[in-house]
């Protein structure tokens, strides 16, 4: 079963680096007590970039555990850096017993007290580079397609540390989150695309997305 390996929550932090201050919620720590889920995520979570993060649709963002050892082995990383902590790059739930080719867009998880669904991969952001300092990383997830995934709230709850994602509806078994990133950073595909569009569950702003990356969608 899926696993909530790591539950982390978090409030915008000011960073500063070589290209000036930044403010971000990407260092998100590890709790271990039960914490309420609502429709806009975890009390206690907040983002910073309400533009680009947040919302209904980015209530938790997800991270497969396995994706850490991959990344260590191709960054040369020792076992104290930054990004094999909790939440390494800020996701609110590392999960253990998934990748993003097992989960689909639209599944529904009875999780806790909490019902979530699947609606959009993760879209990485250049500020997981800056925090962790590698240089890189947004386009490597890209082209490695360990995106992550996002979850909005059909059902507020309780959840935590060990709580399983039992599966209790996919309305969409062949539309992984794996193939809806393989044909939109890859491929391009635009029948697949056009499909895309009208999937009630996906997020609003991935449909953005897919008509920014295949022009010939757009309405």
């Amino acid at each position: 079963m899926i696993t909530i390996e790591t539950l982390a929550i978090g409030q915008p932090q000011t960073y500063h680096d070589a290209k000036g201050a930044w403010s971000s919620a990407i260092g998100r720590q590890a709790i271990t007590t039960p914490v309420r889920l609502e429709q806009l995520g975890h009390v206690g979570d907040a983002v910073a970039d309400t533009k680009n993060h947040g919302g209904p649709d980015k209530a938790v963002c997800c991270q497969p555990a396995s994706h850490y050892p991959l990344w260590q082995a191709e960054y040369g990383l020792a076992n104290d850096h930054p990004m094999l902590q909790a939440s390494g790059i800020g996701e609110n739930w590392t999960l253990s017993n998934v990748t993003e080719q097992d989960v689909c867009i639209g599944d529904q998880f009875k999780v806790g007290s909490a019902i979530v669904q699947i609606c959009a991969p993760r879209y990485p952001c250049t500020k997981q580079d800056r925090k962790l300092g590698l240089d890189g990383l947004q386009q490597r997830t890209i082209a490695t397609l360990r995106s992550g995934f996002y979850l909005r709230v059909l059902q507020a709850g309780e959840v935590q540390v060990g709580d399983g994602l039992e599966l209790i509806e996919r309305p969409h078994p062949t539309i992984t989150v794996h193939k809806v990133n393989q044909h939109l950073h890859h491929e391009r595909d635009q029948a697949f695309g056009r499909q895309l569009l009208v999937v009630d569950e996906l997020a609003a702003s991935w449909k953005r997305i897919i008509q920014m990356i295949i022009p010939s969608l757009a309405q």
